[in-house]
């Protein structure tokens, strides 16, 4: 009796693992995703968080999840990779969210609110703060599901032709300027231009702009822009934190198995990680060259930077007023930014205006 129970049981555990091997096959199929990047491949830290994330996932899946990034331009322009994603073109893409502000204001929160969060409050506002559940809330009118993927840290004012010393000299200036920044600068009488990365040195070359801003010394060294511009102002207070992400169309998103979902949010973290340490680390070299080469660096003035935020103040009030969705995160973004420089001008600011001044003794 007991040897025909034990076979009967060996049966049914040969029978259960018969069954638990396809089941285990099944939860590990193997995912092909293309990605779209919106920057080009010379620009090998915006382009190659994209790199860093794909292989991240990859590993973490035992190469049954891939995600294959494309440049800009490869498959579709770099300022079209959310609409590539919302119609099901690609199931990917790595973005500034801020590129799509002509589509509803409310893309700006994405990237970077001017005179909002700095590096380490938009990490804080993603992660804790509740800024990635409420901005996939509103994608999901778009189509897509994102998770933050990197960041600039706080980005410069620019490369301008000619020295820009009062509000005055705001007026008429043709500038290239990402986001939501232009709306703003156009209460001063700047004529904002949105032109993709590749396309601002002949612009700015030919005098079709009169300036131009991008990122900070180390891509805006790679792009020249201090051959044709040579007044380099600081800083650039519509990108005080500049958050990228990775976006996915939401019905490829919901068919991946959880744990695809959980490798492809972890990569995109790490990447994010990356990318920040990349450019802290590859400024301070690239800001010496430039300078050494002739560049002039210039702050903007507290008259410009007064202006410039007053003006910020009447463009929410007004946006606001006519948009529920933009109203509703900022007032979440601008609760949360002034509870932490509560805390930031405590430590961090006291701390870091210390350093900077025991600096300027020792050299």
């Amino acid at each position: 009796m007991k040897r025909r129970q034990f076979v009967e049981g060996a049966g049914l555990g040969l029978a259960a693992t018969a069954v638990a091997s396809p089941a285990v096959a099944q939860s590990m199929p193997e995912v092909r995703w293309r990605l779209t990047s919106s920057f080009p491949k010379s620009l090998d830290t915006l382009y190659g968080v994209s790199e860093v994330f794909a292989k991240r996932v990859a590993e973490i899946t035992d190469n049954r999840f891939i995600i294959q990034p494309f440049a800009a331009g490869e498959i579709v322009p770099g300022l079209q990779a959310l609409d590539a994603v919302s119609n099901g073109t690609v199931e990917a893409c790595h973005t500034a969210s801020y590129y799509y502000v002509g589509k509803d204001p409310t893309f700006t929160f994405g990237t970077a609110l001017p005179f909002g969060l700095n590096p380490r409050m938009q990490n804080a506002w993603f992660i804790e703060g509740g800024g990635t559940d409420l901005l996939n809330e509103f994608y999901k009118g778009h189509n897509v599901r994102a998770v933050a993927c990197g960041n600039t840290g706080t980005q410069m004012g620019g490369w301008f032709r000619k020295e820009i010393r009062t509000v005055g000299d705001l007026n008429g200036l043709k500038f290239r300027v990402g986001g939501f920044a232009g709306r703003i600068l156009t209460k001063l009488g700047v004529v904002p231009q949105q032109i993709a990365g590749g396309d601002i040195y002949p612009a700015l070359e030919k005098g079709t702009i009169d300036a131009a801003e991008w990122v900070g010394p180390y891509d805006d060294e790679k792009l020249g822009f201090a051959k044709v511009a040579p007044f380099y102002y600081y800083p650039g207070w519509w990108e005080g934190g500049a958050q990228l992400q990775t976006m996915a169309n939401i019905a490829k998103w919901d068919a991946l198995p959880k744990h695809y979902k959980a490798a492809f949010d972890a990569a995109a973290y790490q990447a994010g990680t990356w990318m920040q340490a990349k450019y802290d680390a590859a400024n301070p070299a690239a800001l010496r060259r430039l300078v050494a080469a002739g560049t002039q660096l210039r702050p903007f003035s507290v008259e410009i930077l007064e202006a410039c935020f007053k003006a910020a103040n009447e463009v929410y009030t007004e946006v606001s007023a006519q948009n529920a969705w933009f109203k509703r995160v900022l007032d979440h973004t601008v609760a949360f930014r002034n509870e932490e420089y509560l805390w930031f001008q405590v430590a961090e600011y006291s701390f870091d205006s210390f350093m900077i001044r025991m600096r300027a003794r020792s050299n």
